[in-house]
């Protein structure tokens, strides 16, 4: 081969040869820097994609799982108020099996209403604050609770159960006598019914908003470990690829400094 000092075709060769291996060495630094194999559409233009849409649905179901817990709380508020109300109501109720006793004496009468009276009141009171939110499920204008489940628009709807003092029949009833007493008696243990039911439904909701939560729970940690699978980068594989770059290219830079001295080797012919 022809020896010239304005053609080097050793250091071109060696030239392309190091900056491919420095272009190798940059993509596993950047793999190892991120933790991505593909970080970007230049990496994997379909797999990015993929990952891209993957990530919409992530956070897709995200917001969802943000909606099921917001359920979760007003319905789990309405229940305690509920639950609550039904411990009321059975007080009120051995109240007026107590006043339902002839010959009790006026002043008797008078302590079990003030009691009665004071049980009924604090029912009010918890009805009108089991509110979260601004949702009441229990109150006299409760509406009906839509909760968003899935990321397609689908509602899970937890029925309202108005259990105000109004509602259940009994804002009226007194324990002044044994007769009125009876007709409370009767008016409590039928609301101590209406309040078991309503309890019923509002755990029958809690339930199904409960299993969607835990379902879209899982359903998100999978679509996270498909998109890690996409796009996650082997560390131990870079990390020995690193290793076998950098020797590269250091034997590369001296590759190319030993074609660039071959040119000198001419000025011999001329000594």
């Amino acid at each position: 081969m022809a020896m010239s000092i304005n053609t080097n075709a050793g250091a071109m060769i060696a030239l392309q040869s190091l900056s491919a291996t420095t272009r190798s060495l940059e993509t596993t630094q950047m793999r190892v820097t991120t933790g991505l194999r593909v970080a970007g559409p230049k990496d994997d233009a379909a797999t990015f994609a993929i990952a891209q849409n993957m990530r919409g649905d992530i956070a897709g179901m995200g917001a969802v799982k943000t909606n099921l817990a917001l359920g979760q709380s007003i319905t789990n508020v309405a229940i305690d108020a509920g639950k609550a109300v039904a411990d009321l109501l059975i007080e009120m109720k051995a109240k007026a099996v107590q006043a339902s006793q002839e010959g009790l004496d006026t002043d008797s009468y008078t302590a079990l209403h003030a009691e009665f009276t004071s049980l009924r009141d604090q029912i009010a009171s918890i009805v009108a604050t089991a509110e979260f939110n601004g949702k009441n499920l229990i109150d006299s204008g409760a509406a009906d609770l839509k909760v968003l489940s899935t990321v397609d628009g689908s509602t899970i709807t937890v029925t309202k159960q108005s259990i105000d003092t109004t509602t259940l029949g009994i804002l009226t009833i007194a324990l002044t006598d044994a007769t009125v007493a009876a007709t409370a008696l009767s008016a409590v243990s039928q609301a101590i019914i209406s309040v078991s039911n309503a309890l019923a439904s509002l755990g029958s909701g809690a339930k199904r908003i409960d299993i969607q939560s835990d379902f879209t729970g899982k359903l998100m940690d999978i679509l996270k470990q498909g998109v890690g699978n996409l796009v996650d980068a082997d560390l131990a594989q870079e990390s020995a690829n690193l290793q076998a770059f950098q020797i590269k290219q250091q034997l590369g830079v001296q590759a190319l400094a030993i074609a660039n001295a071959g040119p000198q080797a001419i000025l011999s012919l001329f000594g």
